[in-house]
């Protein structure tokens, strides 16, 4: 019997794929075959000698050690796109927050206490005018699960969106309307756009991609929103920026304590993929990736092995790991 280790609470719709007669599924068995981990911390997690594979019930993973993973044998799996409509409709919510002070008129909404609130209403509801999105640009950065749906959204509300993705898939390509124009380079982004949202991952390469530089290049009053990673944004930049005016507002996912207080500044509580239908998805997703893998040797969506998909043809199968070496 196989042995799942919950690290996470994880949606009963997805603990409910293991078939109980051939796995044991629990926030407390000991030396486990298999992890599903949503947020919890696994870079000094000591792995057991059996543990196999780590499923994360969702798309980020800088949460899980994935180079110790690769050498110890261990494929990690995410689930891409399982959350991409829950990212896409708050991605929508914020480009609406972000343009017409809904905030700011619910919190002074909050202190009027004339008894004629109608009249207080009328006399000071023109300080919280907005703009509107319809015939605005809209940047997108990253144009995969969510940055594709979040484009084509965005154009169904008559945004004008260009989109940069160097590595865009085949697959990502073909969900694009082909209204989205296509950007040759994020400064072009920076250069063209009203409103900016980024959908990339946290690595090397894009962390504070968003930086005094880049900001320097975009359009004045230009609206930036960050669901992907706060890493991707320099937040001493972005409070220059918003305090000289470059930036109108920026609406962030991930909390920062330097941002929390500026006015320009729209934070939620990480709430990109908290939804009950985006939390089932994710467990299904990972959960049936871990099955396929532990009964069938599969490799879907891994991100730190190749996918490998091979009919079923006995009941044991061997894997042999290379490391590239020069000169080896």
């Amino acid at each position: 019997m196989k042995r799942i280790k919950l690290l996470n609470k994880i949606a009963e719709v997805g603990t409910n794929v293991f078939d109980r007669t051939k796995y044991e599924v629990s926030d407390s068995v000991e030396d486990p075959h298999a992890i599903m981990v949503r947020s919890a911390n696994m870079h000094e997690y000591t792995f057991g000698p059996s543990l196999y594979a780590i499923a994360r019930a969702g798309a980020g993973v800088n949460n899980i050690p994935l180079d110790r993973c690769a050498e110890a044998g261990i494929v990690v799996f995410n689930t891409p796109g399982a959350n991409a409509n829950a990212v896409k409709e708050l991605a929508i919510a914020a480009l609406i927050l972000a343009s017409r002070n809904i905030v700011d008129g619910i919190e002074w909404l909050k202190t009027i206490t004339d008894d004629d609130i109608s009249a207080a209403v009328e006399k000071g509801k023109s300080r919280f005018a907005g703009v509107e999105i319809s015939g605005k640009t809209l940047g997108i950065i990253g144009l995969g699960a969510i940055g594709g749906m979040v484009a084509n959204a965005a154009h169904s509300l008559d945004m004008n969106v260009i989109g940069c993705d160097p590595y865009i898939s085949i697959e990502g390509a073909w969900r694009l309307s082909r209204s989205i124009s296509r950007a040759t380079s994020y400064d072009e982004i920076y250069e063209k756009s009203d409103y900016i949202t980024l959908h990339v991952p946290a690595t090397k390469e894009t962390k504070n991609m968003i930086n005094a530089e880049t900001i320097a290049k975009m359009k004045d009053g230009v609206r930036i929103i960050n669901l992907a990673r706060g890493d991707l944004v320099d937040s001493d930049a972005m409070i220059a920026a918003l305090d000289s005016g470059k930036v109108a507002c920026y609406v962030t996912d991930f909390a920062d304590k330097k941002l929390l207080s500026h006015k320009g500044v729209i934070a939620t509580p990480h709430l990109g993929a908290s939804t009950s239908e985006s939390e089932d998805n994710c467990a299904v997703m990972a959960a049936n990736q871990l099955v396929e893998y532990l009964e069938l040797g599969n490799i879907k969506n891994s991100v730190n092995y190749p996918n490998v998909s091979l009919p079923h043809t006995g009941d044991f199968r061997i894997c042999i790991l290379h490391r590239n070496v020069p000169a080896v």
